[in-house]
């Protein structure tokens, strides 16, 4: 297991989609609507107190637990596909190849002569 980076907490951007939830990427007053310069100062710090402090108590109670759950359920995921599907799909592309070379052979005698005639026929009729 390799060592987690704790500044860059999603590397791979899977969560992009959230933004960076600062107060003015929600709350914005347009010209000419502006609150008392206390009241959106203290909404301010209120909005930034409040998310981080939901957030650290909602990961604190929860947090552990939905990450045993999120492991158990990749680790079933992987293990269906290695022990499962990776060997079903192993008998397909065996079976569907056999199929393939069966399919070859009968057009190859049965179908390729035909053609090859037909197309020497036409091929007669376009000399001069």
């Amino acid at each position: 297991m390799g060592d987690i980076d704790m500044i860059n907490r999603d590397p791979n951007n899977i969560n992009g989609h959230l933004g960076t939830l600062i107060f003015t990427d929600v709350i914005g007053e347009v010209e000419g609507a502006h609150s008392i310069d206390c009241v959106y100062t203290c909404s301010y710090k209120c909005y930034e107190c409040w998310k981080g402090l939901c957030y650290k108590i909602a990961t604190l109670c929860c947090g552990i637990c939905i990450a045993i759950e999120w492991g158990c359920e990749f680790a079933a995921i992987a293990f269906c596909h290695i022990w499962c599907i990776s060997p079903c799909m192993k008998i397909v592309d065996i079976n569907c190849g056999l199929c393939s070379r069966i399919y070859r052979l009968c057009i190859d005698c049965c179908c390729t002569p035909c053609y090859e005639s037909v197309g020497g026929i036409f091929h007669h009729f376009g000399k001069k």
